[in-house]
């Protein structure tokens, strides 16, 4: 009898997985980054890439936590012991996430109550950088910020009440209550959005196509990018939560059903945000394309300016924020899940012991980030962790698995034994040929840009001490992780 933890329902697993993969960067990543490589040409790509790279390496590593019914490290060791540290490697780049990731669901909460009454003022990018989080210069911490730091310990409370409640009682509930919320309060935004006086030009910026992108491989590399990085594909997570699906489940279509929705959510946050951009263009009498930011900046300094010329400046703002709290918080449930798990069964403690080791670990370094130094601290940190952990270790997972283990034909097996849409050759092609070419492509393009001129004009030693030793230390300490045997009986409590 099998005593590893199930989901209830398919349901629950794809609100899950899909909440994990809705995250902040759809909101915005995805509109700057299509509209800045071509518009309504970039669909074309990004369709190509969600084909042939997003749902075959969703469909991969479906597969490996289904078959194997493990976390990440356990199931990566099961194909072959020299590919476990592979599996800490990635558990220990979402645990990184995991300490900067509720500081931006924090700031959230706190916008969402700053809407009421618009709180942040005339110049809503000297509030975020001053009044609220009252920024030093990179490279120096300061004190810890009150404003930062009492939401952050409310949103870890959440999260780890959630999680300590297990996956069903816990993180299948949550998803069910979190991402029907997230659609519906962001349709509402949408609806709204469109309405409002210059919506129309701005989403005829976003869906103009510019066709003479198509032909620049940046712009491909681009949509492999947005794909790869949206899918919370190579943290771990999608092999995790795939652990607990019952045995008879149909792997194929789950992938198909979560990298749609994922792809149709950033489609509806697209045509939101540049509604909403178009009507700061009109009422600013500037040019769509003089507005467009992405990041950060678009949601706490850009959108704010905007909100505070709507009708309803309260609503729309709170709204908005909230929808932010919401993917948010789904995402930090399921990127903590990961090393909660590794730790459960590689050290065999109960789950609790595991929440409360491994949470309260990624508590204590997020208390980091909620000082003065936070957010150059975090943008270092981001930046440094999705290049050169999440790609990197997405490009070796596929490496090992298709060249070095050879495994893709017995997983192909595995998934067409249980999925109605069975998979033919070209799933073999995209994760033994394209997938590795892209990912390794974007590996030396990164790797070029950031050796030739410095990221975001920090100091050298900042960027050293907190972008490139995290990244390479996540690695090296993930190995050490190997060195301790796995227990012969698992406590899967």
């Amino acid at each position: 009898m099998e005593n590893r933890s199930q989901w209830g329902t398919r349901l629950g697993f794809l609100l899950a997985a899909v909440g994990s993969a809705i995250g902040l960067g759809n909101i915005w990543r995805f509109p700057a980054t299509a509209f800045e490589n071509g518009g309504g040409a970039f669909f074309i790509p990004y369709l190509f890439a969600l084909l042939t790279a997003g749902i075959p390496l969703l469909i991969m590593e479906y597969t490996i936590g289904h078959k194997y019914r493990s976390s990440s490290p356990r199931s990566f060791s099961k194909i072959s012991k020299g590919m476990e540290w592979i599996g800490w490697w990635q558990v220990l780049i979402s645990f990184v996430i995991s300490t900067y990731y509720p500081i931006i669901i924090a700031w959230a909460m706190m916008y969402a109550y700053f809407s009421l009454g618009t709180k942040w003022g005339d110049d809503p990018t000297a509030f975020f950088t001053g009044d609220f989080l009252n920024l030093a210069d990179p490279g120096t911490f300061g004190s810890i910020v009150p404003n930062v730091m009492i939401p952050l310990l409310v949103v870890w409370v959440l999260v780890l009440f959630i999680l300590g409640r297990g996956v069903k009682k816990g993180i299948e509930i949550a998803n069910r209550i979190f991402i029907p919320t997230l659609f519906i309060v962001f349709l509402i935004i949408v609806i709204r959005a469109v309405t409002l006086p210059g919506a129309m030009e701005g989403l005829d910026a976003f869906f103009k196509p510019d066709w003479n992108k198509i032909a620049d491989g940046s712009v491909w590399v681009a949509a492999y990018g947005q794909i790869f990085f949206s899918l919370s594909i190579a943290f771990a997570i999608m092999i995790t939560y795939s652990s607990y699906l019952p045995k008879k489940s149909d792997i194929t279509n789950n992938a198909f059903i979560t990298g749609f929705a994922n792809s149709s959510f950033e489609l509806l946050a697209g045509i939101g945000v540049f509604a909403v951009l178009g009507f700061m263009a009109v009422q600013s009498g500037t040019g769509v394309a003089e507005v467009v930011e992405g990041g950060v900046g678009l949601a706490f300094m850009v959108f704010p300016e905007i909100i505070s010329q709507m009708p309803a400046a309260s609503f729309f703002g709170f709204l908005f924020f909230a929808s932010l709290f919401l993917a948010g918080l789904s995402s930090m449930v399921s990127i903590s899940e990961t090393y909660i798990a590794g730790v459960q069964e590689k050290f065999s403690i109960s789950r609790g012991k595991a929440v409360l080791f491994g949470g309260g670990l990624s508590l204590i370094a997020s208390l980091f980030y909620a000082t003065q130094g936070g957010l150059n601290l975090l943008d270092t940190v981001d930046y440094f962790i999705n290049n050169y952990g999440v790609a990197l270790a997405g490009l070796f997972e596929v490496v090992a698995i298709a060249w070095f283990a050879r495994s893709l034909q017995d997983l192909q097996s595995h998934a067409d034994a249980v999925s109605d849409i069975k998979l033919g050759i070209w799933w073999r092609i995209c994760l033994g040929i394209i997938t590795p070419i892209v990912l390794g492509y974007m590996m030396l393009q990164n790797l070029k840009t950031d050796l030739t001129r410095p990221y975001g004009d920090y100091p050298f030693e900042f960027l050293f001490t907190y972008g490139w030793l995290v990244a390479i230390g996540v690695m090296f300490i993930g190995t050490l992780f190997t060195l301790k045997k796995w227990p012969t009986k698992d406590n899967q409590a």
